[in-house]
């Protein structure tokens, strides 16, 4: 099984919206491809509730059978859609993929 984990700090507004529309945005984004992408075995995500200034935004944790069902994923088109939204409303990611 692989875990892969990602998580964004946001920019404070971006594409005419504010960080918390923009992390609304992306966490819908994101469970809508559950539906579309049958290679996720599961998904949560996570909204920062410390604000400290070493916290990042948002966590998203994805679940694949193996390293090629997450390279499907990570290829897949409309994980690409979301990606490019995202990539215009944060200022940093940080990713770890790894086998459990």
């Amino acid at each position: 099984m692989i875990r892969h984990v990602v998580m964004w700090k946001f920019k404070d507004e971006a594409a005419g919206a504010s960080k918390q529309e923009n992390m609304e945005k992306t966490r819908a984004m994101l469970y809508d491809l559950c539906p579309k992408i049958p290679e996720i075995r599961r998904m949560e995500i996570g909204l920062d509730v410390s604000g400290t200034d070493m916290s990042m935004d948002l966590l998203l944790l994805t679940e694949f059978d193996s390293a090629d069902d997450l390279h499907t994923y990570a290829v897949h088109p409309d994980h690409l859609q979301v990606a490019v939204f995202v990539s215009s409303v944060i200022e940093s990611r940080v990713v770890l993929d790894c086998e459990i």
